[in-house]
């Protein structure tokens, strides 16, 4: 997506005059917050601060209040005046928010924008926490946020049990072609933390991979996520179409897990809980057993394919 030239400077020009002056030492705490990423509004609840939002965008679905929200669109295709259209006086965004031009215009509208660095271990965690509170002014409550949130995801991680499970994270299977997770991505990690091992890792990121690679990584389970951004070219029926697929160990015992997306992969308040949700499918997976029943947030019911 492509912003204009003349709808950026219409943006600009819709901004409140107040929303221009810069900030000063007396400046009053934000109380009209956008919470743009999921993860950043779970983290905002977490706190007791939801109060203070005034809107959040797509991908913000937890807690359920969240959606009772103003919506202004997903984090990756935001619109400036539809993010400055509730009249914000602090916007907090996860890192990668986009398009670049949207971004831009928003960190320059004279308004508190604070950028939540993504990461996907311990420690990044505790750093969103951190640096959410600290925005919101309220550093006593994220510490001790980040420490109980460091230490549940330790307990997690010990509890896990999956290791020597080979997975295979399958983002979407448009026109036959199967997408994959390498190294170095959220579902790369969750996999790692639950001691299991992620069945492709000679890139990073993304790709399609050949029938031969798929025959290379053998896994015992496919894991794949629902919920709104879930591809559902992925389901385990349409996957098993593809004869590569049916012939790894996780194609011929029907060893599939779905999660929801965002509780699989937001890498937020909750990521403990999925730790412990995945690594009890993946083994009843790989054990040939159906999957347990996992918590309300954990398995979506949308079509499996």
């Amino acid at each position: 997506m492509t912003l204009s030239r003349r709808t950026l400077i219409a943006a600009a020009l819709a901004l409140p005059l107040t929303a221009a002056l810069p900030l000063t030492a007396t400046a009053q705490p934000a109380e009209r917050i956008v919470s743009i990423g999921g993860a950043v509004t779970e983290i905002v609840f977490a706190l007791g601060q939801e109060h203070r939002l005034v809107a959040r965008d797509t991908t913000s679905v937890f807690p359920a209040e969240a959606q009772l929200l103003p919506d202004v669109g997903y984090i990756r295709q935001l619109s400036p005046e539809g993010v400055l259209s509730v009249g914000p006086d602090m916007i907090l965004t996860e890192e990668g928010a986009g398009p670049p031009e949207a971004v831009a215009l928003l960190e320059n509208a004279g308004l508190p924008f604070t950028v939540v660095p993504n990461g996907f271990d311990t420690e990044a965690l505790k750093t969103k926490v951190r640096t959410v509170g600290h925005a919101l002014g309220v550093e006593v409550e994220a510490e001790a946020l980040a420490e109980d949130l460091g230490q549940r995801m330790a307990e997690a991680q010990a509890e896990a049990g999956a290791d020597g499970i080979r997975v295979l994270f399958v983002l979407s299977a448009q026109g036959g072609r199967i997408m994959a997770s390498g190294s170095g991505t959220a579902a790369d990690a969750m996999i790692g933390l639950v001691g299991a091992e992620n069945a492709v890792s000679s890139f990073e990121g993304y790709k399609p991979l050949t029938d031969e690679a798929i025959t290379q990584a053998a896994p015992d389970v496919i894991l794949r996520m629902s919920g709104g951004g879930a591809d559902h070219s992925t389901g385990p029926n349409t996957l098993l179409e593809n004869p590569a697929v049916a012939a790894t160990p996780a194609g011929q015992d029907d060893a599939f897990v779905t999660m929801d997306g965002m509780y699989l992969l937001g890498f937020s308040i909750r990521t403990p809980e999925a730790m412990r949700d995945l690594a009890a499918a993946l083994r009843a997976a790989a054990a040939g057993a159906a999957q347990p029943a996992a918590s309300h947030d954990a398995v979506d019911s949308a079509e499996e394919g």
